[in-house]
């Protein structure tokens, strides 16, 4: 069985709101083996959100609806969801009374007249018991699809579905599981990665191959769908050793982890220890190492020396070989590096020096330039890049460049 998810309200169009629903719903579908193939979003508009509900239920057995289920004249899911299966909307005195007595007892004064539509359910509709606000929710089965309309606050949703929605389903659901496969490759065009495993990955349906890219990281997705979990653990071992033999060890993570975090897993490991000198990344390297929990067992310090004054009294770059090579050299991120491990006495130290842009750049070293050094116990070494994009993703780019260095003299 497939699901769609359908967030309502005007509000979610706008930059100031962002759908959050959809991705604790999709969460627990999936653990139950249900596939979320559509999401949507539907602002304050009866007609279009029936058009909505009518097309997601041609396409998918499971429909579940968030917000608009309160009491004002924008609050519109439950009219277009009668208009939309054909159904009538029943007063439900037991509702309207629990409503009240709530504005009564959390409240303190009485309930507005306009909190009475709250209390209509539509024909053949189960009830669902809102304890943490006024707006019930409402579960309709029939003709093999299942149609749910929570509330749009998280902290209300998120409890109804757990208490109510999540039994139902159990119910209701065939046999089925997903599981999952997950790798990260750092430093890849995504075509490239495409072009490498399509190959293995497009003789199957079965799992399904799903290919995201961000900056410097690839993330590769491989879903299986089966009755039970060891089918599924079958299907994706047919098809991960094979992707797993083509990148090798471009594959930094194989659960999620992001490259910083493996770099020191790798470190803490090996009881060994690094250090940073960072110029045109501003801070940006020793950051992403230290934003992982206990990193002060494995990361000794760091240097931000951005002008060659600094570069020279902080790390020792002479002043003969800047003017000769300038900052923006091997030379330069060589002796950086060689400084930063030295004052430090860290196993590994990190450099990067460059050009960020939008200007600086030179016929020698183009703006995207950057120059990685490395310091470890058996010498020192660079690497050059010709980095693209604009001075946030240049930047960037950098510390991922950098990293996946050091994670490769880790191995």
């Amino acid at each position: 069985m497939n699901a769609e998810i359908i967030a309502v309200g005007s509000e979610l169009l706008t930059p100031q709101r962002q759908d959050t629903n959809s991705l604790y719903l999709t969460d627990q579908l999936n653990a139950l083996g249900v596939e979320v193939v559509a999401k949507l979003i539907v602002g304050d508009d009866r007609a279009r959100l029936a058009e909505a509900i009518r097309a997601a239920l041609v396409r998918s057995e499971i429909l579940i609806l968030t917000g608009g289920l309160g009491p004002t004249e924008d609050d519109v899911t439950r009219d277009a969801v009668a208009q939309a299966l054909g159904r009538e909307q029943v007063f439900h005195q037991e509702i309207c009374d629990a409503i009240e007595q709530r504005f009564r007892r959390r409240l303190r004064g009485a309930m507005p007249e306009i909190n009475r539509r709250q209390a209509y359910v539509l024909t053949g509709a189960e009830v669902l018991p809102n304890p943490n606000g006024t707006a019930p929710g409402q579960w309709i089965a029939s003709d093999g699809r299942v149609v749910m309309l929570l509330p749009g606050p998280p902290s209300e949703m998120r409890p109804m579905f757990h208490a109510e929605c999540l039994p139902r389903l159990e119910r209701v659901l065939p046999p089925q599981v997903i599981r999952t496969r997950f790798f990260r490759i750092a430093n890849m065009p995504e075509s490239t990665v495409d072009q490498l495993i399509a190959p293995v990955y497009t003789r199957y349906t079965n799992p399904v191959t799903t290919i995201l890219a961000a900056a410097g990281d690839i993330q590769l997705h491989l879903r299986a769908r089966s009755a039970t979990a060891e089918e599924a653990e079958r299907l994706l071992e047919e098809v991960a050793p094979q992707i797993e033999a083509i990148l090798g060890e471009r594959i930094y993570s194989r659960n999620g982890d992001p490259l910083e975090e493996v770099v020191g897993q790798r470190l803490r490991a090996r009881a060994e220890t690094v250090s940073v000198a960072e110029s045109c990344t501003g801070g940006m390297l020793g950051e992403r190492i230290t934003s992982v929990a206990g990193s002060s067992d494995y990361f000794r310090g760091g240097f931000l020396v951005y002008t060659d004054r600094m570069k020279t009294e902080l790390l020792g770059v002479s002043e003969a070989l800047l003017r000769e090579h300038t900052a923006v050299s091997e030379e330069a991120a060589r002796e950086m590096a060689r400084g930063a491990r030295e004052r430090t006495g860290s196993t590994w130290a990190l450099s990067v020096t460059g050009i960020a842009g939008p200007g600086g750049g030179t016929e020698a070293a183009p703006v995207g330039t950057v120059i990685i050094g490395i310091a470890g116990p058996e010498g020192v070494a660079t690497q050059r890049e010709r980095l693209p994009g604009n001075r946030a993703l240049v930047r960037t780019l950098a510390t991922q460049v950098a990293l996946d260095l050091l994670r490769l003299r880790l191995r």
